[in-house]
């Protein structure tokens, strides 16, 4: 269905702007649901509809992507705690806190 030589399904303006299509890009970046949908809607904030709301759609994904890689990074560090857990406990039972010169730290 073309319009004024603007496909609305395979190649739509507000994608296109530039000659760059924003699946191309997103594609070639390898980015996922979130982010991809960061990039289109920002790159089409001027072009369709309310710029106002297509900038406040990326924000939302965007938000989501950095709650994940939070979590992620949360899990990653709850994963090494024992290790570091252990290590502290037997630091601190062989080396009693707050050091003093009655134990023979300074």
């Amino acid at each position: 269905m073309a319009d004024n030589g603007n496909d609305h399904i395979n190649h739509p303006a507000h994608y296109t702007h530039g000659g760059i299509e924003v699946i191309d890009a997103i594609e070639a970046w390898g980015l996922g649901f979130r982010l991809g949908n960061v990039v289109k809607y920002i790159a089409r904030a001027r072009h369709k509809g309310s710029q106002l709301d297509d900038l406040k759609k990326a924000r939302w994904y965007l938000e989501r992507e950095i709650a994940a890689v939070e979590r992620a990074a949360e899990s990653a560090s709850a994963e090494s705690a024992p290790e570091s857990t252990f290590l502290a406990r037997h630091l601190w039972a062989n080396y009693p806190y707050p050091p003093t010169r009655s134990n023979g730290h300074r």
